[in-house]
């Protein structure tokens, strides 16, 4: 399966304070891909690197291939690399119907943007009702779905999605893991996400990546971290990479 998005050697930081070591990652095609790993470790700032919007001190980013390591965020965006931010998200003072008119800022064909809203409202029916009510005025669950469908307004290529679920009730974070995880068999779009609920995030990927200080600890299939025995430890730092070798699916 081709790769989306991927890093070579990647060193990342934000001027001179050094986040990312050495990074290799690879996002497939058509699979929910999942970074998961305490607080601080670089899970988002992976995002913003594929983004465009740290900096980079040394190696690759490559989308579908072409490396876009030196290209501005908004000629990411057109070639098709979605993101959503963990915050600010959304313009709470504008409308749902006018936060998804300017998400598709970077889409020209009327009928696609059509043919977009037709799927949101098939994802998220709950939407349509809401198409006149300010943004701001949403349940934290109704937000992450308007989140969501602004970048599917784009007509993206991948989806990076950053901590969907934070701030949200039990209830709510469950709402919006399935949704995430229906959109994705739905659609067949790449998910790149990043989450801190690791069991919950787990059971809706399909790749899984464990961080810590900047580097990966686990990379393999969801199922397989899911399983593990001492997941929680691992996910605390107690256990490194090599003692993965003894993992069984």
């Amino acid at each position: 399966m081709a790769n989306i998005i991927e890093t070579k050697s990647l060193n990342v930081g934000y001027g001179p304070i050094h986040v990312i070591y050495d990074l290799d990652f690879e996002a497939p095609e058509g699979a929910v891909t999942v970074i998961v790993g305490p607080n601080g470790v670089g899970k988002t700032t992976l995002l913003k690197a594929i983004m465009g919007l740290v900096t980079v001190y040394s190696g690759q980013v490559l989308f579908k291939g072409q490396d876009v390591t030196e290209l501005p965020p908004y000629e990411r965006t057109k070639m098709g690399i979605g993101y959503m931010p963990q915050v600010g998200n959304i313009f709470s003072r504008l409308s749902v119907a006018e936060n998804l008119k300017m998400a598709a800022y970077t889409v020209d064909d009327p009928s696609l943007i059509e043919e977009k809203m037709e799927m949101i409202f098939t994802l998220f029916p709950v939407l349509k009702g809401f198409m006149h009510r300010a943004a701001g005025t949403l349940s934290g669950g109704e937000r992450q779905m308007l989140a969501e469908s602004m970048v599917l307004m784009r007509d993206p290529k991948v989806m990076l999605v950053d901590e969907p679920t934070a701030g949200l009730m039990p209830k709510l974070v469950t709402d919006v893991l399935k949704k995430l995880e229906e959109m994705a068999e739905t659609t067949g779009l790449p998910i790149i996400l990043v989450e801190q609920r690791a069991r919950r995030a787990l059971e809706v990927g399909d790749i899984a990546y464990m961080m810590r200080g900047g580097r990966f600890t686990f990379k393999g299939s969801a199922q397989e971290l899911l399983n593990h025995p001492q997941l929680t430890e691992m996910y605390l730092g107690a256990i490194e990479v090599h003692e993965l070798k003894y993992v069984r699916e």
